[in-house]
């Protein structure tokens, strides 16, 4: 009869636990931007447009979605095996992998808090009775102080949910698990996104290291004509010297080049998670790559949807406020129950026969009752790192809307720019052929050719540089809507 009540109570208690509400406060999304753009960030739809690599214009398109492997766009068969060499090889992506299936299990663990435990244990005791005692422990006959003592025993244990610690606590444990798998979202992001640019750099620094070769090459020549005229006495020592001089400066510029178009290869090489002894045999140049004609300007509302950032912050408030419910329950009473059943025996065979078996059921209640504050403190800091946690989502939302911004401004600027690049550089090519041949038939100074020669230079790498980032900004603009992670196949995440 004892039995059936106490597994009633335990029952009873068990339900209460399900159906009873956790204290604290309940998690709610925050609301999303009201805002309909980016402000003047997007002066027009349309970019400029130039002639040449990566002139075509760009157009925003609100509507736009982002291809999970928006890198293809580039229409690179070169690039894109090289993102997914990058995905397969890169250690970060192994850690993170790994961090995330750590923070699964966690959580997993954290599950088996809301059921009871039960413990097996069996024990194996030797003693002896005092000899001298007026009573027999084992209420046999003193024939032999020995003994043996055989105990099997089951014991469960159990902490009801009364006011929803336990949940609270699995509640944090799910937000850490899924902050984790944002965390490998940016990860994944990040890590394509530097694929590309450091593609993107490397085109760029071959297209600097192309021009300066023919600069170099150029110039070259104009040193030997001003050698042979000097030898006629149509030019001085001295424009031999300028034209050296400038010569020298232009050589000058190609080491540091192709330093950094070695470094850019290491960069690479170490994405894709090898040694430098192992680096691709790919190459890229610019005209290579196809400048996309499309481009997402997501709005800020859904931009807190795709940024990973943004949703790691978010997860990273869901905690808090659990952490909240959690201190809060610690102030709390707490209704441990426990209970025991075995069968102990002096023989080993005689275990589980009749006479041999207990049991015992019990509950407690247990309330702090001083801790010189520490519990209310406790209470207090959860509650104030849950209005950190939400100052630091809101930075976290501001930071992306100005990402967006800038690299939407960034992209109007750099069409202009390369318009205006573009035209600088026909204009001085112009101005260098038409300077040769004043030069060569007498009706321009030295001082004037190497004037025009200068500013040639300076309008070719220009115009490199404008290309390049057109393409680098590009990508930036993907990765600062997220990367379009939210369209790739579910189990990428797992």
């Amino acid at each position: 009869m004892g039995v059936n009540i106490s597994a009633r109570l335990i029952a009873a208690t068990w339900v209460a636990a399900l159906i009873g509400c956790a204290v604290g406060p309940n998690f709610h999304r925050p609301a999303p931007p009201k805002d309909a753009d980016y402000g003047s960030a997007v002066a027009r739809n349309t970019t400029a447009a130039a002639p040449g690599t990566g002139g075509n214009p760009q157009q925003f398109i609100t509507t736009m979605d982002i291809p999970g492997q928006w890198w293809e766009l580039f229409q690179s068969p070169k690039l894109t095996a090289l993102v997914q060499q990058a995905l397969k090889g890169n250690p970060n992506i192994d850690a993170a992998r790994a961090s995330l299936r750590q923070a699964n299990d966690l959580y997993n663990a954290q599950r088996a808090s809301l059921f009871p435990t039960v413990q097996g244990s069996f024990s194996a005791l030797r003693a002896k009775n005092p000899t001298e005692t007026l009573a027999n422990p084992t209420s046999l006959p003193q024939v032999n102080p020995y003994y043996n003592l055989f105990t099997a025993q089951l014991a469960l244990s159990y902490m009801p949910d009364v006011f929803g610690g336990t949940r609270r606590s699995l509640e944090v444990s799910r937000a850490q698990l899924e902050a984790t798998r944002f965390e490998f979202i940016a990860t994944y992001v990040t890590l394509t996104t530097n694929v590309v640019n450091t593609a993107v750099q490397e085109s760029a620094l071959r297209g600097e290291i192309t021009v300066t070769k023919r600069l170099l090459a150029l110039q070259h020549q104009l040193t030997d004509t001003v050698q042979r005229q000097r030898s006629i006495g149509t030019a001085s020592n001295g424009d031999l010297l300028q034209q050296q001089s400038l010569e020298a400066q232009t050589a000058a510029t190609l080491p540091p080049l192709q330093k950094r178009l070695g470094q850019s290869r290491d960069a690479l090489t170490a994405l894709l998670g090898r040694l430098p002894a192992q680096e691709p045999v790919e190459t890229f140049q610019l005209q290579e790559l196809t400048l996309p004609g499309e481009l997402p300007a997501t709005l800020p509302s859904k931009l807190i949807e795709q940024r990973p950032d943004v949703r790691q912050a978010e997860e990273t408030l869901h905690m808090a406020s659990a952490q909240v419910g959690v201190a809060l329950t610690d102030m709390l009473p707490q209704f441990p129950i426990t209970a025991d059943t075995g069968s102990a025996a002096l023989e080993i065979g005689k275990l589980f026969s009749p006479y041999t078996g207990f049991w015992d059921i019990g509950a407690s209640l247990t309330q702090v009752l001083f801790d010189g504050g520490a519990l209310i403190y406790r209470h207090r800091a959860a509650e104030d790192a849950l209005d950190q946690a939400g100052a630091q989502y809101r930075a976290t939302v501001i930071l992306a809307c100005q990402n967006v911004a800038d690299t939407l401004r960034a992209l109007q600027a750099d069409a202009d720019a390369l318009e205006a690049s573009t035209a600088a550089d026909h204009a001085a090519e112009a101005s260098f052929d038409l300077a040769q041949q004043q030069y060569r038939n007498g009706s321009m100074s030295l001082v004037g050719l190497l004037n025009a020669e200068q500013t040639y230079q300076q309008a070719e790498i220009g115009l490199v540089q404008a290309q390049a980032s057109r393409y680098a900004d590009t990508a930036g603009l993907f990765q600062a809507l997220g990367g379009g992670w939210w369209n790739l196949p579910e189990a990428t995440f797992q």
